[in-house]
């Protein structure tokens, strides 16, 4: 018992730490979760190169391509915001005179003596956009606690990322190996168990992941440019890109979708859109694509995703979101090795033989 509190009263010093270190910790958490996935693929290049590619050169090459990869889907960004954030300003307002005559009718005829009046909500939210970027950048990364500069945030996650990763990459045997001396002997062979369990788990699911993201990107595309939109491509690429992160990539890019067609076409016609492209979407993503791409090999529920996004949201900002669904099949696997050890305790066996014995003693 003396035992066992201490290992908890360590795990809950590691949990404290790193909640508080959070923000400092962010980079190396995201360098981490790369690395882990990008190793592979390092392995597989001096493979291939027949042990002829030096080690360091064969990250270097991994690297600029995750980097590339990344940096083409920020870039995705551009053209949206470039084109559409000058008609923004201008439209906005013009929207929302639209939207107070389509809703004060309404209001009248179900006889509510209430207007709907935009005035202060159409100057708040000119004076916000008209506003210089710093002014409203800053309090944004604030709430993703990736510090409170923007310059000194973006620089330093641009330093610190790929550095980390490179390391972690050319060491990661190693690292791995480290981490392991540290499984007391008597444990190692149930700690490898649970590792290579975790391994398969996070496999399965960034692979049938990967698979989601491109049909959706495809989806998603093809949608948009059938009603018209000029910014099909982009919008629809990125958004099924990021439904890597659940929900928010969904909902960024149905908020794109919606501001470029409410700019483009009609009130009407841009709500019809995303009504049809982003609902069947979600229904396509929800009741066909996950189910046969990823399906149980995680076996999260809906509510578990939401409570994990909000948790890790909570504790690690924007990056716990993206690592909420990896870490929670972490979890997932060892809580099914607690449950399956406690269905087999003696204490869950003697409980139910117990309640047994005293009913047919009652008969």
């Amino acid at each position: 018992m003396t035992r066992l509190a201490a290992w908890l009263g360590v795990a809950l010093a590691a949990v404290l730490v790193f909640w508080l270190l959070a923000p400092v910790l962010a980079p190396f958490v995201i360098a981490a979760v790369m690395a882990y996935v990008l190793h592979p693929l390092v392995l597989k290049l001096e493979g291939v190169a027949g042990g002829r590619l030096p080690r360091a050169l064969a990250v270097v090459l991994v690297e600029a391509l995750a980097l590339l990869a990344l940096l083409g889907l920020f870039l995705l960004l551009v053209p949206i915001l470039v084109r559409e954030w000058p008609l923004l300003q201008q439209q906005l307002p013009l929207l929302l005179d639209r939207l107070g005559d389509a809703i004060n009718p309404l209001l009248a005829q179900l006889g509510l003596n209430v207007s709907l009046d935009l005035a202060d909500l159409k100057q708040q939210l000119v004076t916000y956009l008209s506003a210089n970027r710093e002014d409203w950048w800053a309090p944004l990364m604030s709430s993703l606690k990736l510090g409170g500069s923007l310059a000194l945030a973006v620089a330093g996650y641009a330093v610190l990322v790929p550095v980390a990763l490179f390391y972690m990459l050319y060491d990661w045997t190693r690292l791995v190996n480290s981490m392991l001396e540290l499984v007391p002997p008597a444990w190692r062979g149930r700690f490898d168990d649970f590792m290579r369990d975790c391994d398969e788990v996070l496999g399965e699911y960034l692979r049938g992941q990967m698979l989601v993201m491109l049909a959706l990107a495809v989806f998603y595309s093809l949608g948009l440019s059938l009603f018209g939109l000029d910014l099909a491509l982009p919008i629809g690429v990125f958004t099924g890109l990021a439904v890597f992160v659940p929900y928010l990539g969904f909902g960024l890019g149905l908020v794109l979708a919606l501001l470029a067609g409410l700019l483009q076409l009609a009130p009407s016609q841009a709500l019809l859109m995303v009504a049809v492209v982003y609902g069947l979407g979600q229904l396509i993503e929800s009741f066909v694509l996950t189910p046969r791409l990823v399906g149980e090999r995680i076996g999260l529920h809906p509510l578990a995703v939401i409570l994990a996004l909000m948790a890790f949201g909570q504790v690690l900002g924007f990056v716990g979101v993206l690592i909420a669904l990896p870490a929670s099949a972490v979890l997932l696997v060892g809580l099914r090795r607690l449950r399956a050890q406690y269905l087999q305790s003696d204490l869950y066996r003697k409980s139910g033989s117990g309640a047994v014995e005293q009913g047919s003693d009652q008969a």
